[in-house]
């Protein structure tokens, strides 16, 4: 290749380095700002899925919204060609500060506001236009600093992008997440595509600018920088009010794990709430009446060796190990900071009675689908304590395959209990779940029970559950009942018994056999035929209108 110093600016020789040193600099600014456009995308995405939920939906609309935008950036990115260079310091600034403030401004929405779809597709639409206007600007650059065969110039530029990518998509989960969080992560990288365009720009084509172009550069880098880092100053700041804004005043504890973000609310152990990225899994006020209901109707029979999947917060532990008849309880639950906070905090301990000062309990950190696939071991009880299967995450967890395992692994006679969403609300989701314990080979007995006290005595409250896979929202309405399927192997409808209570069962604070009966009946009476299961290659859960 033969290097020629002709430039749309009048050549190379305004240029302060030699063509190819001019050449290698702008592909390694095309290799930072690809790498920081794929972390802005990564951090919307990750972001409306613990804000929204359902992951899949959330990457789907982030991905096709920033594509399209990106066509449409790329069109418009014709009329600033003839004025590449400031035109390309302009647009790297405000999709650093768009896109550095992006998770900021998206978390705000929802922790004030208590919507975040529609920040979100702006967002996406916003970095889309930006990021599609860079290539066609960086085109005009390289082939002004060093021009070449067009082919060639594209397969520099486009390597450098996709390497940029990789790398930025690598860093986002290993170093940006577990280091600086999302909301920091977001700001720094914000900074580092500032100071990446800001540098090309103003040193390597600072003689293609005029003094005011360049006056205006440097005020609108700095002042994006200026901005970006006085946010990352106060992030600490703003987390502590956008939690008071989402859990109230009374969050004692906010960590986030590997896994998820875990909070516990409350002073005590009669006020305590414990989210899991966000939602709402244990209510002191009535959790009692939710694991009542999961785990007494499959104790009747043999109970032996108990598994719990799922439920590190002890709670289904501390129901099972109330029958002394119990010589072993395995709970496998994915997140080991839940299971140390189950043990160590104050008010969680003493609401799961000290289970895991229980000798008969044993803890295993794992993914249960995982876990099950290596476990040799035959139990009398499976209790599936898992989130819902709305959750996408979640779904495998729900899928006929893993109630194929579970059917390996019970025992004679064995039951295995699922929490399978709210009939009443969701009943799409509850009856794919049923159809999908039968494809894993189990003869099913649903049943409801109410989310809220019946009776003459009772108060008329929801749970504090949210029986739902995402955040209620103000405008929704509350869960109206918890759905349970009571399973057993056999190929009669006789192979696993009515729900009912065991002979001796502990005394119990809101079940009964009358409401079990009642909530067999409730349960059938909301059947829907024709449910197909679901599989990990075809799965099926999704919310109901």
């Amino acid at each position: 290749m033969i290097d020629q110093q002709v430039s749309l600016r009048g050549g190379a020789a305004r240029l302060p380095v030699r063509p190819r040193t001019g050449r290698f600099l702008v592909l390694a600014a095309v290799f930072v700002c690809a790498a920081c456009g794929l972390v802005y995308e990564l951090e919307l995405v990750a972001l409306a899925s613990y804000l929204i939920g359902d992951s899949v939906t959330q990457a789907s609309v982030v991905l096709s919204v920033m594509v399209f935008a990106m066509g449409i950036g790329s069109l418009l990115a014709k009329r600033l060609r003839c004025h590449a260079a400031v035109g390309f310091g302009l647009i790297e600034a405000a999709l650093a500060l768009i896109g550095g403030s992006s998770a900021l401004v998206l978390y705000a929405s929802f922790a004030w506001l208590g919507e975040s779809r529609y920040a979100l597709v702006g967002f996406s639409l916003a970095i889309g236009v930006l990021i599609g206007a860079e290539i066609p600007l960086l085109m005009t650059l390289i082939q002004s600093v060093d021009r070449q065969e067009e082919g060639e110039a594209v397969a520099d530029l486009f390597a450098a992008d996709y390497v940029g990518a990789l790398v930025g998509g690598l860093a986002f989960p290993f170093l940006l997440l577990p280091m600086l969080g999302q909301l920091t992560g977001a700001l720094f990288t914000g900074v580092v595509n500032a100071v990446a365009g800001g540098a090309l720009v103003l040193w390597v084509f600072r003689r293609d600018l005029t003094p005011r172009s360049r006056r205006l550069l440097v005020l609108v880098n700095l002042s994006v920088i200026a901005v970006l880092a006085t946010a990352t100053f106060l992030v600490d700041d703003f987390e502590r009010a956008a939690r008071r804004a989402v859990y109230g005043d009374q969050v004692r504890v906010a960590v986030q794990t590997g896994v998820q973000e875990v909070v516990l609310t409350g002073t005590d152990r009669d006020s305590l709430g414990l989210y899991l990225d966000g939602r709402l899994r244990v209510s002191a006020r009535d959790e009692h009446r939710y694991h009542e209901a999961l785990v007494h109707p499959a104790m009747n029979g043999p109970r032996a060796r108990v598994l719990v999947l799922g439920g590190g917060d002890g709670l289904a532990a501390r129901e099972v190990l109330r029958y002394g008849d119990v010589r072993s309880v395995t709970v496998v639950e994915i997140d080991p900071a839940v299971t140390r906070l189950a043990r160590t905090d104050p008010a969680l301990s003493e609401l799961n009675g000290q289970a895991y000062r229980d000798p008969r309990l044993t803890a295993v950190g794992a993914d249960a689908f995982t876990w099950l696939r290596a476990d040799r071991h035959r139990y009398d009880v499976v209790i599936s304590d898992l989130p819902d299967p709305g959750i996408t995450a979640s779904t495998k967890l729900y899928s006929a395959e893993f109630y194929g395992l579970i059917a390996e692994a019970l025992a004679p006679r064995g039951r295995l209990v699922v929490h399978a969403g709210p009939p009443g609300v969701r009943p799409r989701t509850f009856w794919t779940v049923e159809a999908s314990v039968r494809a894993g080979g189990l003869v099913t007995r649903p049943y409801r029970i109410p989310a809220r006290p019946s009776g003459p005595t009772a108060l008329d409250r929801p749970s504090g559950f949210t029986a739902s896979p995402d955040r209620l929202g103000s405008a929704d309405r509350p869960p109206e009942d918890w759905g349970f399927l009571l399973a057993g192997a056999g190929a009669r409808a006789g192979a696993v018994a009515e729900p009912g209570l065991a002979a001796g069962a502990p005394a119990l604070r809101s079940l009964g056999e009358w409401e079990l009966r009642e909530g067999a009946r409730a349960a059938d009476g909301l059947r829907l035929p024709g449910q197909a299961p679901s599989t990990l290659i075809h799965p099926r859960y999704w919310e109901d209108a």
